[in-house]
């Protein structure tokens, strides 16, 4: 079987999908990094055709449910998101008065060396982990897991608590950062 990065196999389908940086790096300890992966998913949202369900930003690792409206392609979303996202993170590390910067890059450099497709550095882990939503019992599941990652690392208490996911607007607890299509 031929490895296809991207590739879902319902194109109207609604998908649990989670991906993370190489070697589980921290990179979002930093509001500056996660404002630029919010902003990027928002950019996607308002001129790639993505539908942004829910979502949790951990420090290393995201979780998304998501699909793609009609016309637009949900590995293409993906693909361009993972790739802005990799090049303007990887650029921002660069340039901020980051204390990690030369560990960090040097692991992204170390991640590109052992995968030839890359060239200088690799911020993402290749694999997505996409399972699509088909049952209601399925969905409310993993919206559950993905809205608990942050209670389960010790974060916080409760998940509405967690200002970088979707949990405050399924709770009713207050409007979250980013535009969502509720799923129920």
């Amino acid at each position: 079987m031929i490895f296809k990065p991207y590739q879902f196999s319902n194109p109207r389908g609604i998908y649990f999908i989670s991906f993370a940086t190489v070697y589980w790096i921290d990179v979002f300890t930093r509001i500056h990094y996660r404002t630029i992966f919010l902003d990027s998913l928002t950019f996607c949202q308002q001129h790639k055709g993505l539908r942004l369900h829910a979502w949790c930003l951990m420090s290393n690792h995201v979780h998304l449910i998501i699909s793609a409206a009609k016309d637009f392609n949900l590995s293409d979303i993906l693909r361009d998101l993972k790739r802005h996202t990799a090049t303007t993170l990887i650029e921002a590390i660069k340039e901020d008065p980051e204390s990690r910067k030369e560990w960090m890059l040097w692991m992204f450099q170390r991640a590109a060396h052992h995968n030839k497709r890359n060239d200088d550095y690799q911020f993402w882990q290749q694999d997505n982990h996409a399972e699509e939503l088909i049952t209601p019992r399925f969905t409310k599941q993993k919206l559950n897991y993905l809205h608990q990652n942050p209670v389960v690392a010790g974060w916080v208490d409760t998940p509405e608590h967690f200002l970088y996911s979707s949990a405050r607007d399924y709770t009713g607890f207050g409007k979250g950062l980013l535009e969502i299509v509720f799923l129920f």
